[in-house]
């Protein structure tokens, strides 16, 4: 079968991903993957169990932290990403690792593959900001194969990154319509109702990756400069001071409230696995 499924893309839907890849290009999200998350890729590997010769894609891969480990595993992997500016920091790691892999440029309810080409279809915290759930969905199963295996990480709404979203939607710009809320992802049920009756053998599994900062400014400080998201609400109030600061109180008292005695925090996240009917 072909890629005849991939839908056409409005004008406005088209306009939406140009601003969502503006907002992945901001900052410095590559570093933030290195410093705080690049553990969860190899997690991810795992829990598919990734096998040499199968072919995998990786959604919304950024700069590989879940493609590099499973090429590593001698699989043959497709990073692909709405935003290729990510891919050269991708690149690089890959080289250092002694890893090869393709990048290739895709939106995650656009994907540009065949119907049934990977073995193995794979995305940590990635897919889960595709805007309109349930085509994301849809082309994730459209493009494994039957029998094949899908694995998700995605931060839940009760877990920090969900509380952070929480925090920012007041300064933030409402969704655009049809347009889904990312932490949903992290809801078992809801992916369960994505999916349907299309997967089966599902297991999910909440789990926590340890982040440590000194304290609840220095978190605040750290996405302020590196990631997009928090970026883009801090663009879209820079120009009201009691708003910039609201939101600076805000950030910081969450990022303290979460700090334990020895400086970490607990981030929750779903892990997510199945295989596609």
């Amino acid at each position: 079968m072909t890629d005849t499924a991939v839908p056409t893309r409005s004008e406005a839907d088209r306009a939406l991903k140009t601003k969502h890849r503006a907002m992945w290009a901001s900052g410095d999200y590559p570093t933030l993957a290195s410093d705080l998350i690049w553990e969860l890729g190899p997690r991810l590997v795992a829990a598919t169990d990734v096998r040499p010769g199968e072919r995998v894609l990786d959604i919304a891969a950024g700069s590989g932290n879940v493609a590099i480990p499973a090429a590593l595993h001698g699989a043959t992997v497709v990073a692909s990403d709405l935003t290729p500016e990510l891919f050269e920091t991708g690149r690089r790691l890959a080289a250092e690792a002694g890893a090869e892999l393709e990048w290739r440029e895709a939106d995650a309810e656009a994907l540009p593959f065949a119907d049934d080409s990977f073995d193995v279809a794979l995305s940590c915290v990635g897919i889960m900001f595709a805007p309109h759930h349930r085509e994301a969905a849809h082309q994730l199963v459209r493009v494994t194969a039957p029998g094949g295996r899908i694995g998700l990480i995605s931060w839940t709404p009760e877990g920090f990154i969900g509380r952070m979203f929480k925090v920012m939607k007041p300064f933030a710009a409402p969704l655009p319509e049809g347009a889904q809320p990312a932490p949903l992802w992290g809801d078992e049920q809801h992916v369960r109702d994505l999916f349907g009756d299309r997967i089966a053998d599902v297991t999910a599994e909440r789990q926590t990756v340890e982040i440590r900062f000194p304290t609840g400014e220095a978190f605040r400080d750290y996405f302020k400069q590196h990631y997009g998201p928090t970026i883009a609400v801090y663009n879209r109030i820079a120009d009201d001071p009691d708003q910039v600061a609201a939101l600076d109180a805000a950030l910081a008292a969450l990022g303290n409230d979460a700090l334990d005695a020895s400086g970490a925090m607990q981030w929750e996240y779903l892990l997510l696995t199945a295989r596609v009917r």
